[in-house]
Order: structure tokens, then C-alpha cells, then sequence
């Protein structure tokens, strides 16, 4: 998780995640989005497809990105918004 108010004016946070295949993606947005509703949070948009190997959810101050570790490595998201401050790191 990255604390990115001070570099970026579209969200606060980014939440960066693996799944280990397209299915586990699928089931991490899943259980994301069922909890943040059952907290009345209702996401702003969606992108991607588990197909694609990234799903992202943009719940405004927080965006959540889940990728396949092939994705993750390729698009290196942590490297991109390198400035932004990292909250918690878990492997």
C-alpha cells in the first residue's frame, strides 16, 4: 500500500496486489468489493478483466490494483510511483 497524497491529485492510496493465476485475481477483486460494499463503499470505476491478468478498482481516495506476478513485473507500478510513501509492504 502506497500513501500517494503528496504525488498524486487523483486518489491517496494505491493498494498493489498479486494473485497467483486469473481466477485468484477475479477472487481478490471479489472479496475486495464485497467488503467495501458491506461497509458502504461503492467503487467509482473498473478496469480490466481477469483474461487481461490486471483488475483495477477506483473506490476514489483508494485505487486497487490486482495483478498477475507476470503484470505486476511487467508494469512495476511500485518503480512508476516510486515518490509515493510506502505504508505497508506484506510478501
Amino acid at each position: 500500500m502506497l500513501d500517494a497524497t503528496k504525488v498524486c491529485s487523483f486518489t491517496d492510496y494505491f493498494v498493489i496486489c498479486s494473485g497467483d493465476s486469473n481466477r485468484h485475481i477475479e477472487a481478490i477483486s471479489q472479496g475486495i468489493n464485497e467488503t467495501m460494499k458491506n461497509k458502504g463503499v461503492i467503487p467509482h470505476h473498473k478496469e480490466g478483466t481477469p483474461d487481461s491478468g490486471w483488475m483495477l478498482t477506483d473506490f476514489g481516495s483508494v485505487i486497487v490494483h490486482i495483478f498477475t506476478t507476470i503484470e505486476r513485473d511487467y508494469y512495476q507500478l511500485e518503480e512508476l510511483w516510486d515518490k509515493a510513501i510506502p505504508i505497508i509492504r506484506i510478501q
